[in-house]
């Protein structure tokens, strides 16, 4: 068994490492949610180090802020049956999640965090992260953070995923805290899911999560419709739709951006 490491007594520093796991099957925004949260995190603390585990396939796209760095777990690609399959591996996926999950571990055994971090699926993908929050319950000294986004699904929907994952046990299980990126008199995200009582104790409501301000360009002039699906690529389907209306009709107003 490998002897646990005293996050105190790293090479005699104190320094602050903080570990996020992102399952990123498809899409930006589970990546730049990691990225912001790191940025913050680190903002001010020169000995602070901060890793991003990502499935995210445009990861090394990105620039990472100072003291920010990030590792690639093996792609995987959403099927129309709802199904995965490894992305360029050849591997058939219950490979391809095995071998994440034991990278997830190992970096997580090597590299000590005093914070983990873990967005939106409790269990990782297709279970992936059990293994390594099983360790952590038995051999670290790391605090375990589950953080959501302000809207996660309608909540029938949600309860039936979190029951078939195995997602309101593990939470209840392995989580010192939730960390929940929007403001509970807006809404509650976790509505619906039979979560106990001292799990809603030690939920956290954080605010909205802040951006890079982009550069100010002049309103437009006219009225217009914005069209944006987000960072997914599930909103294939509803731009397509859009698209379909303004050729059919090139009179439809207000305009389209």
């Amino acid at each position: 068994m490998r002897q646990t490491v005293s996050n105190n007594a790293r090479n005699g520093k104190p320094a602050r490492r903080v570990l996020f796991y992102s399952h990123d099957t498809f899409g930006l925004g589970h990546l730049r949610r990691s990225r912001a949260l790191a940025a913050a995190l680190m903002d001010g603390d020169e000995d602070a180090s901060a890793i991003i585990l990502t499935g995210s396939p445009v990861a090394g796209r990105f620039t990472f802020p100072k003291g920010v760095d990030h590792i690639r777990l093996p792609g995987v690609t959403k099927l129309a049956d709802g199904s995965y399959v490894a992305q360029t591996l050849g591997l058939d996926i219950d490979e391809v999640t095995s071998l994440r999950a034991g990278l997830i571990r190992t970096a997580i055994e090597e590299y000590t965090p005093d914070l983990l971090i873990v967005d939106k699926e409790p269990t990782g993908f297709r279970g992936e992260l059990l293994p390594s929050l099983d360790w952590l319950r038995e051999n670290g000294t790391t605090k375990v953070v589950l953080g959501l986004r302000d809207v996660l699904d309608e909540p029938e929907v949600l309860a039936a995923e979190w029951e078939r994952k195995g997602a309101v046990e593990a939470t209840e299980k392995y989580y010192d805290e939730i960390w929940v990126y929007g403001m509970r008199d807006v809404y509650d995200p976790t509505k619906g899911l039979p979560l106990s009582q001292a799990a809603h104790d030690r939920m956290h409501w954080t605010g909205y999560l802040r951006r890079e301000a982009p550069d100010e360009t002049p309103p437009a002039e006219e009225p217009y419709v914005l069209i944006t699906p987000g960072g997914g690529g599930d909103g294939a389907a509803m731009v397509s739709l859009v698209l379909d209306a303004y050729e059919q009709d090139p009179d439809l107003t207000p305009n389209a951006k």
